[in-house]
């Protein structure tokens, strides 16, 4: 089912049909994963702090210098709406006189 003159002469160079006439490929369904074997929790905690030891930590140096980084940023972003908030409210007084 074509739109205009335009697609239909596009369907008919193509050769393929368009819409809901064109059968859609069946979806693959993915493998069942295996059940899980339970652990007791001493085991657990034990295999969180051996992950804990694989994390990249960062440095005093790169979380304090990141910190800084998002109270500028939340300082900014304050600044930025309280001047907005300001504007629209000066706007808004004008349009309706108040």
């Amino acid at each position: 089912m074509a739109s205009n003159e335009a697609s239909k002469k596009v369907d008919l160079a193509r050769g393929a049909p368009r819409g809901a006439s064109a059968p859609t490929p069946p979806r693959q369904i993915p493998p069942a994963r295996p059940p899980q074997k339970r652990v007791g929790p001493v085991e657990f905690l034990s295999q969180v702090r051996d992950e804990g030891r694989k994390v990249t930590w960062p440095s005093r140096k790169e979380t304090t210098v990141t910190t800084i980084m998002v109270f500028v940023m939340v300082v900014a972003a304050s600044l930025f709406f309280t001047v907005v908030d300001q504007a629209l409210r000066y706007v808004v007084g004008l349009i309706l006189g108040l």
